[in-house]
């Protein structure tokens, strides 16, 4: 999947980029008055990807400032939570009766059917749209954490964060049916990190709390790949779980615990293989570094993971002298 570029100012005339973007900003998210000292020449881009009914909305604009009024949701509301993750620039929020500024790595909700106030500096964002209907927590709960920050750097609000990164960064792998499984996901992460703002953890779905354990214990083992330690037993512990709950959950995800891990081992070392600069680094070193201290072991592997030896592959996907490429096995 793609990410859509639904506005880049690049390819509207001047006179006329403002506009477009505050008619794409209110049919995306809801409308608002924006304002910008530089609208007579304005420079931005907003991109879509549908999670289903969750919409992720990486976004650039220059300093401007918008406004949501009691008139104008009484025109339009979506009825939606709109969570922003900020990745460079400010924005200055004044939303359900608290004023606050947020930067790098903070993000924070608002309801659109409650007026807002905002200015951004110029900025990076990304936008996460999700449904009222669909966030499974009571709304005077939710109302609690409007505007305040949560921490995209630690706990809960962390895995939210690099999970809106990493798809918006690289949404190619994923496939159109893995879209709404990728909406559910951003619905339990927010959740989660929600309710752990708010001490509320009870209140978040049984279901919810086991696919966010699921997606903190990848974290963890991908944290740990080049430990060879690592093993069902030491992740299980470190999530004070037993291991049979934890192969319990590994085989929803339709992998077993040690394949998964093997798995995310190769794909480690084969990038390494296949890139440029390590060309001259040993196949050894790149094996001990994705947690496979045995050479043979790590050929072993290799060679039933894609069906040549190492060495083999690294030779193909980038011979001497020529730009890496990784073939098709």
């Amino acid at each position: 999947m793609d990410l859509e570029t639904v506005f880049r100012s690049s390819g509207v005339p001047a006179a006329e980029r403002f506009g477009a973007w505050h008619e794409h900003l209110a049919k995306l998210i809801c409308p608002m008055d924006t304002s910008s000292k530089h609208a007579p020449d304005f420079h931005g881009d907003l991109q879509l990807l549908q999670l289903g009914p969750v919409s992720l909305l990486p976004t650039r604009v220059q300093e401007v400032s918008g406004l949501r009024t009691a008139k104008l949701i009484r025109q339009s509301d979506p009825e939606f939570y709109d969570v922003t993750l900020i990745q460079r620039g400010t924005m200055k929020l004044r939303h359900a009766g608290r004023e606050a500024v947020h930067g790098p790595q903070h993000m924070y909700v608002v309801d659109t059917s409650r007026p807002w106030e905002t200015h951004a500096s110029p900025l990076k964002s990304i936008g996460l749209g999700v449904p009222k209907s669909l966030l499974p927590l009571p709304p005077e709960h939710v109302g609690r954490i409007l505007a305040r920050r949560l921490s995209g750097e630690e706990g809960p609000g962390a895995l939210l964060a690099q999970f809106l990164t990493h798809l918006a960064g690289n949404p190619a792998p994923y496939r159109p049916a893995d879209m709404p499984r990728l909406g559910t996901l951003a619905v339990d992460l927010l959740t989660t990190a929600v309710a752990h703002y708010l001490d509320a953890e009870s209140a978040v779905p049984p279901e919810s709390r086991q696919r966010v354990l699921f997606l903190r214990i990848q974290a963890y083992i991908r944290r740990h790949l080049a430990d060879p330690e690592l093993s069902p037993g030491t992740i299980a512990a470190a999530h004070h779980i037993s291991t049979s709950y934890l192969h319990r959950l590994f085989v929803q995800g339709e992998a077993s615990v040690a394949a998964w891990i093997r798995h995310q081992r190769l794909e480690g070392a084969l990038r390494d293989l296949v890139d440029p600069r390590q060309r001259t680094t040993r196949i050894h070193a790149i094996a001990t570094r994705w947690g496979f201290p045995r050479a043979a072991d790590f050929t072993r592997a290799f060679r039933t993971a894609y069906g040549v030896p190492p060495r083999e592959y690294r030779e193909a996907a980038c011979p001497p002298g020529v730009a890496a490429v990784k073939p098709h096995l």
